[in-house]
């Protein structure tokens, strides 16, 4: 018998390790040979525990699992899954089944740390196909197959890729940006967690591509979860000649380690990252020149962040067309969406570009966990826009966002009831940027600062409309000022929460008061 139990960190988080540990004292006491499997999540975490016991007909699961649980389960197991947690077939629970898994594959299915049965389900077959073809191939396939970073303004990966393979030097290096520190994301977690190995190919066909022998994986200490499942199939890779001298005993070396980030926000930006990295303070430099010429230790660099690399393997393997045969427009392949915030179906939702704001709010979301109306939804971290119902009509595309003064960034969304006061939550953006700033650029530093003031005065009723003007004017600044994205997207959340939520900012306009003197 195999039962699957997430050691994903949501899933710990909420009694996973405790319903391990009694399946496999239940299984003991039964005299039952049991093998349990600490897979990665499915990322349907209103379900988690998500338990999963392998039979004839498939994988059933059983949702919401304690340990108490556990016996009745195993009694359930062999009278066609009747139990009060049973879901049935875990393929057919249809947050799962509409979604297309490209990336996110065989999260959930497989032993994350075993790499036989990675092979098993079809990975290095990328790699294998990247050596076969070379590497100027190898670039200009990721170039045809549409795929654009996974995070920020979504710059086309194969370009950068062209960029940093023309770049003559000794020594280059991949950078995986791994600091995933949005507001409701947890992709690149899940992924660390649930499927090392892919992010691992991904990097190596990538260092193959450009020519660079060494990478790094950026993982912030908040992870730690993620650090060791990283860690530790880096070491198995290296046994398996996955990782090192000769990679799949071609000509190709190519090995990585994992760096441990503080925390900091603005690493997330490559530059900074790459001071982290180096040693140095997490603070942003000045382009050019790119980090794709001059970059880490000042060798030619390619930084993507997880998603974007996890996504490499697929394209490799089945080819260009393959995975821009998914998508809409020029956003092509396939998009790890993840839904947060006051929602009812929280998770990760992996499906194409084109899908809606509405469909995934409301249908695979669920609408809100409170039963209130939806107000608000922000999407692409603490730095992404506030979009109302009104525009659930929104198809998922990086030019329709941009058409909307709205950024994808990480594809995070974060759900927000009608109690929510969204002059607040503008005011939060600009504490928020504050408080991470790096501080080398005026327009970050000190426009944050002030534009926590001036909202404190507009939401105390202090010269309302003078003071709206001072933060539209304030935001501009911001916006074509700031060194970094960082100070240069926080006026979006603000100024679309005054464009769409205006009520919520005049309501100083009742009790206006005189300006102290």
């Amino acid at each position: 018998m195999r039962l699957f139990v997430p050691g994903d960190a949501a899933a710990c988080a909420v009694g996973a390790d405790a319903v391990a540990a009694a399946l496999e004292r239940e299984a003991r006491a039964r005299g039952i040979d049991a093998t349990i499997v600490r897979n990665g999540s499915r990322g349907l975490f209103e379900m988690e525990p998500l338990i999963e016991a392998e039979t004839e007909q498939g994988r059933i699961g059983f949702a919401r699992v304690r340990p108490d649980d556990v016996a009745g389960i195993f009694d359930a197991i062999g009278n066609e899954g009747d139990h009060p947690n049973a879901v049935g077939l875990v393929e057919e629970i249809p947050f799962l089944k509409r979604q297309t898994r490209l990336t996110f594959a065989r999260c959930g299915i497989t032993d994350p740390q075993s790499i036989d049965e990675y092979r098993a389900l079809g990975g290095l077959k990328g790699l294998e196909r990247a050596i076969a073809i070379g590497p100027a191939p190898t670039v200009e396939e990721v170039v045809d197959s549409g795929l654009r970073g996974r995070g920020g303004a979504g710059f086309p990966t194969g370009i950068k890729w062209r960029t940093a393979a023309g770049a003559p030097a000794a020594q280059k290096y991949i950078v995986c940006n791994a600091d995933e520190g949005d507001s409701g994301t947890f992709a690149d977690r899940m992924l660390m967690e649930g499927d090392p190995f892919l992010l691992i190919e991904g990097m190596a066909i990538a260092g193959l591509a450009i020519g660079a022998t060494y990478g790094y994986i950026y993982i912030r200490s908040e992870y730690p979860h993620a650090i060791r499942a990283m860690n530790r199939a880096i070491e198995t890779a290296r046994r398996h000649g996955l990782l090192g001298r000769s990679l799949l005993g071609s000509a190709h070396g190519f090995d990585m380690e994992v760096r441990v980030g503080a925390g900091a926000y603005v690493c997330g930006e490559e530059t900074s990252l790459l001071e982290s990295i180096e040693g140095r303070r997490g603070e942003v430099r000045a382009k050019p020149p790119l980090p794709a010429l001059v970059g880490l230790f000042g060798r030619p660099t390619i930084i993507n962040n997880v998603l974007s690399l996890a996504a490499v393997p697929f394209i490799l393997a089945e080819g260009a067309r393959a995975y821009a045969d998914f998508g809409m427009g020029r956003s092509r392949g396939t998009m790890p969406i993840q839904l947060a915030g006051n929602i009812k179906n929280g998770g990760l939702f992996e499906t194409a570009f084109g899908i809606t704001l509405g469909e995934l709010v409301e249908e695979i979301g669920g609408g809100t966990l409170s039963g209130r109306p939806v107000r608000a939804v922000q999407v692409g971290g603490p730095l992404g826009a506030y979009f109302p119902p009104s525009m659930f009509h929104l198809p998922f595309d990086y030019e329709a966002f941009a058409e909307a003064d709205g950024l994808i960034g990480h594809a995070g969304i974060v759900v927000f009831d009608d109690s929510v006061d969204m002059a607040r939550m503008a005011r939060f953006a600009m504490e928020f940027c504050a408080a991470e700033s790096c501080g080398k650029c005026t327009p970050c530093r000190i426009g944050s600062v002030r534009g926590i003031e001036v909202l404190d005065r507009v939401i105390a009723g202090r010269e309302v409309d003078a003071n709206l003007a001072l933060v539209a004017d304030l935001c501009e600044t911001m916006k074509f000022g700031s060194l970094c994205a960082l100070g240069g997207f926080t006026p979006y959340p603000v100024m679309s929460a005054l464009k769409h939520f205006p009520e919520d900012f005049l309501r100083g306009r009742a009790r206006e008061v005189e300006p102290a003197t």
